[in-house]
């Protein structure tokens, strides 16, 4: 009998940002996040010390899933921002960058926390309606009937990505291969509410990143056995599909829950056959060419169908389900008696196809809503941190759609919307104290702390030792390297700003980032033909961006609100 022990009482931590422990464990995490922010980001690699897996990458969603943390406070700000990335699959490390800044400034101010809290709001509130107002000049439309700006989006992020090893030539050749895979999935025919098809990517380890390619509906794997076995179909108009996702292996184990009851002398694994054999009559005898199944079809049946010239594809599983409904028209049939007619679909045409070592069944659609995206890499982590990278991107180019809208990245948009909230304070500090909730004080130190927290953000995307400068005009990051002479003419060391929009050709001032210097109103008319002609724009997905601003304020906020943490140690 195992003994029993009295259990612990609770433990109570009151004010718990000031415990040393708290504040080394914040700082750790910062660090780690940090240190993989921007395209020269450090990569990480985790593994949990008993063997297995290991993850070597950079990206958000990748780093948090696999980082254990045990801490209560670094549990909330953790979740906050997984929640965040699993919505709108980027910015999650500005997110948590950003919020450990709003955390760490305002614990070195002396001021009340309500107040903090407050007026934090109030900031943020201020820069939310900043970048949704037209006056904005870190914000640029997208225009639909150019590439360009959404090409640069594409590019952008994965560029961030450094553990997808590309070059600037399979850059850009992956990143049209995801445009063009987006631009598949919109339908010819877009009426008032669009509903997208379906991009999917194919691996491919060990090939060569520019041997990707792009193929309009859907490749399944098949090996060579099963290749030779197939006579192909002949047929001049378009083939009719089955699709089962109910098991047509005849394992009684599949027939859902309840009770058999079996008549004396009948063999219940002949009756299972003599219905599977009974609903390919009935196929064969609907016209149907193409049958696949998400599970197994039974050898059998296989053959049945094989003699009267229908393919039969099984073992397709559950991810290809939705893509082959939407493609081809099929309704997934769950039954092996009464197939209703209505619930076949149609593909276009049906050819083989091999790349590298693999062979491939393709289906070509009749309408291309749906394609697969052939993906390549070198190795299996740079592969899987490239599949991350382009999920991304395909994610981030639907949000485009809904708010078509861009975001200047490379740090621009932080140090611009630092400048405007300098300025907006500055010049019209009754807006804020109102109702004499703070004073002016007060108000010019929490503006400050968020500015800051704005400006070391964006100042971590150096990670070699580079000065971080602004402009006096747009109010842009500016990075010069480590490296280079003492600055006697910064035009001759600068050569574009962060998102690469203006050059330093320009007549522009600089000063160094962070340094006190007087409030200035950033230029706020964005020049259309200025983003059309730059030949390469850094750029970050507006909605997730604005989203990811909203999570880090409100989550350091709830975090700097925190009186008690009460863990049960049993």
């Amino acid at each position: 009998m195992s003994r029993l022990e009295a259990k612990k009482p609770s433990l109570c931590k009151s004010e718990p940002l000031t415990s040393e422990s708290v504040g080394a464990t914040l700082s750790l995490f910062k660090g780690i996040v940090t240190s993989c922010y921007g395209p020269s980001g450090r990569l990480k690699q985790l593994h949990n010390g008993i063997g297995g897996s290991v993850c070597t990458t950079s990206q958000s969603s990748a780093l948090l899933s696999c980082l254990s943390v045990t801490h209560p406070i670094l549990k909330i700000l953790t979740a906050s921002v997984q929640n965040h990335v699993s919505s709108f699959s980027d910015c999650g490390l500005f997110t948590a960058i950003l919020c450990c800044n709003l955390i760490e400034n305002v614990q070195k101010i002396d001021l009340s926390l309500t107040t903090v809290i407050r007026l934090n709001k109030h900031i943020l509130s201020l820069c939310t309606d900043y970048l949704k107002s037209e006056t904005c000049g870190c914000r640029v439309p997208v225009d639909f009937s150019s590439t360009h700006i959404l090409l640069c989006l594409v590019c952008s992020i994965l560029t961030s990505k450094p553990a997808c090893m590309l070059t600037r030539k399979e850059v850009g050749h992956i990143s049209a291969l995801v445009l063009r895979a987006f631009l598949l999935t919109i339908p010819e025919k877009a009426e008032e509410h669009i509903i997208l098809g379906k991009s999917i990517i194919v691996p491919l380890k060990g090939q060569r990143v520019v041997d990707s390619t792009l193929l309009p509906g859907i490749l399944i794997e098949i090996s060579e056995i099963q290749l030779r076995r197939v006579l192909p179909i002949k047929k001049s108009s378009a083939l009719k599909v089955a699709l089962f996702c109910a098991s047509l292996s005849g394992d009684l184990s599949d027939t859902g829950e309840g009770t058999v009851v079996v008549s004396y002398g009948v063999t219940l694994e002949n009756a299972v056959l003599d219905q599977l054999l009974n609903l390919g009559r009935q196929l064969v005898d609907d016209h149907i060419d193409l049958v696949m199944c998400q599970k197994v079809i039974h050898p059998s049946l296989k053959q049945f169908l094989s003699a009267r010239h229908v393919l039969a594809i099984d073992r397709i599983g559950a991810a290809l389900m939705e893509p082959l409904k939407k493609m081809t028209g099929a309704q997934p049939i769950g039954c092996l008696t009464s197939v209703s007619p209505s619930s076949y679909g149609s593909v276009k045409d049906l050819c083989f196809a091999k790349f590298g070592s693999k062979h491939f069944f393709h289906l070509v659609p009749n309408e291309v809503t749906v394609c697969s995206l052939l993906l390549c890499n070198r190795n299996d982590t740079a592969w899987d941190e490239l599949k991350l990278a382009c999920q991304t991107a395909l994610h981030v180019l639907q949000l485009t759609i809904k708010q078509p809208s861009v975001l200047l990245g490379g740090g621009c948009t932080e140090t611009h919307l630092a400048a405007y909230i300098r300025h907006k304070i500055f010049r019209e500090p009754e807006n804020f104290l109102k109702d004499g909730e703070c004073t002016q004080t007060e108000l010019q130190l929490i503006a400050e702390a968020f500015c800051n927290a704005l400006e070391s953000l964006a100042g971590t995307l150096e990670h070699d030792g580079g000065e971080i400068l602004t402009d006096m005009k747009y109010g842009h990051l500016w990075s010069v390297q480590s490296n280079s002479p003492s600055a006697l003419n910064w035009p001759d060391l600068l050569s574009r700003c962060g998102c690469g929009l203006y050059s330093s050709q320009e007549e522009l001032s600089w000063s160094y980032l962070r340094n006190t210097h007087h409030p200035f109103a950033p230029q706020h008319c964005l020049p259309h033909e200025a983003a059309d002609s730059a030949v390469s724009l850094t750029l970050d997905c507006f909605t997730a961006k604005l989203s990811g601003l909203q999570a880090a304020v409100e989550t350091a906020n709830l975090i700097l609100d925190l009186a008690y943490v009460i863990e049960d140690e049993n």
